[in-house]
């Protein structure tokens, strides 16, 4: 009997397979490696903060007042509502509740459902590479033919690592088969914030060539320097572009799984017909929870991000001082090093290693290049800085002494 289907062979071309299993990804590998090592875990971005007490405070009482049985496909309208504030207040995009958001389990279903309702097979889909892993999955999932803009490193004046995209590059990734262009801006896994100018581009190329232009902004506001542009703000580009944020960075939720999407109501009903045979709703309490925390004052959210700013640079001034070349993230939760310097040329093998060497977990980042092919990433690390300071202190000390005798 055949068991496999036309998305089953997809997934195991694209390398989500062995031998008929589903492949953990390498965050579950390596975090269930930190369990079994008593290792420290910088490598899957889960903070260990607390939310702010009024997100909290809220999905409690919406428990208590028996808010728990299935909200709207649509989501809860005060939610919905406060998507459509949040979006005018901060960056005067102005959305429809009733028609133009759409509340879905976090970000990864609201790209999932974005990238199988849209995207036929055969269609390219063009991403940044690096790229998050779930990107390839489910391009794959469609049919798609996944297309890459690569950015590029170089080390600066100051011995720090110098991430960038070329806008030649990308411009070249559209071509006449481009159905939809996929812009992580802040990025992961990098903490790169595109340009406005790289962002016009893409504008101009989408336009050009028909193209959809599908957002994932989930660090919008964990900016360290200058504030998030979304693309849809830019001349040409709402009425193309599917918009995706989620509450679990923001607001240190990761597991409550809520996020939302913005777009003009042709693609809000395209994508929620797919979406209403994934899960077709979830989460009713933490519903008016993140409502309530979309509703916070902006200096609210400037604390949140400024103190994770103070928990980068402990992260990378610690790394740095350790023989590691860095790069300094301008948003996000992660930061890249490099281990070139200690004569570690695969990253992917240091990491299989260093939860028992020095007692870290970490993640290749040739785990977000197709096949793992990083090229002269190769060497290169990602590590989370959404964690405690007693936890990037004591990991800081564990690489120190992992790196002593390898200068």
């Amino acid at each position: 009997m055949e068991t496999t289907g036309p998305w089953t062979r997809a997934a195991a071309a694209a390398g989500l397979l062995i031998d008929g299993e589903a492949r953990p990804t390498v965050f579950a590998r390596m975090s269930a490696k930190a369990a079994e090592t008593g290792a420290l875990n910088l490598g899957q971005g889960f903070p260990d903060d607390a939310p702010p007490a009024v997100v909290a405070d809220a999905a409690v009482a919406a428990i208590r007042a028996g808010q728990n049985q299935y909200p709207p496909g649509l989501g809860e309208s005060v939610l919905r509502e406060a998507i459509a504030e949040h979006q005018s207040q901060w960056y005067g995009l102005r959305w429809d509740p009733a028609s133009e958001v759409l509340v879905t389990t976090g970000a990864t279903e609201a790209l999932a459902a974005t990238i199988l309702a849209l995207v036929e097979p055969g269609d390219e889909v063009v991403t940044l590479e690096p790229f998050y892993d779930q990107y390839a999955a489910i391009i794959a999932l469609a049919g798609g033919v996944h297309r890459t803009v690569p950015i590029t490193s170089r080390t600066g004046d100051d011995g720090d690592l110098v991430l960038d995209v070329a806008e030649a590059d990308l411009r070249a990734a559209f071509s006449d088969r481009t159905r939809l262009v996929l812009v992580n801006t802040p990025h992961n896994p990098t903490g790169l914030m595109l340009w406005v100018g790289a962002l016009q581009a893409i504008v101009d190329e989408a336009a050009a060539h028909d193209a959809i232009i599908v957002t994932d902004e989930v660090y919008e506001h964990l900016t360290f320097g200058p504030a998030h542009l979304p693309i849809a703000t830019l001349p040409g580009a709402k009425d193309r572009t599917v918009s995706i944020s989620s509450a679990g960075k923001t607001f240190s939720v990761t597991g409550w799984k809520i996020g939302w999407i913005t777009a003009r109501p042709e693609l809000i009903t395209a994508i929620m017909s797919l979406k209403q045979w994934l899960t077709y709703s979830s989460g009713a309490p933490f519903q008016p929870a993140v409502a309530a925390g979309l509703t916070m004052p902006t200096s609210a959210f400037h604390d949140l991000a400024q103190d994770l700013r103070e928990r980068r640079d402990l992260l990378t001034d610690g790394l740095r001082s350790i023989g590691f070349r860095v790069s300094v993230p301008e948003a996000g939760y992660f930061a890249v090093a490099d281990a070139a310097p200690f004569g570690e040329t695969d990253a992917a093998d240091l990491c299989e290693r260093l939860p028992g060497e020095a007692g870290v977990v970490g993640i290749p980042l040739s785990a977000f290049y197709r096949d793992g092919q990083a090229g002269e990433a190769s060497s290169y690390l990602r590590l989370a800085f959404c964690k405690s300071r007693a936890t990037i202190e004591q990991s800081l000390e564990r690489l120190e002494t992992w790196a002593a005798p390898r200068r």
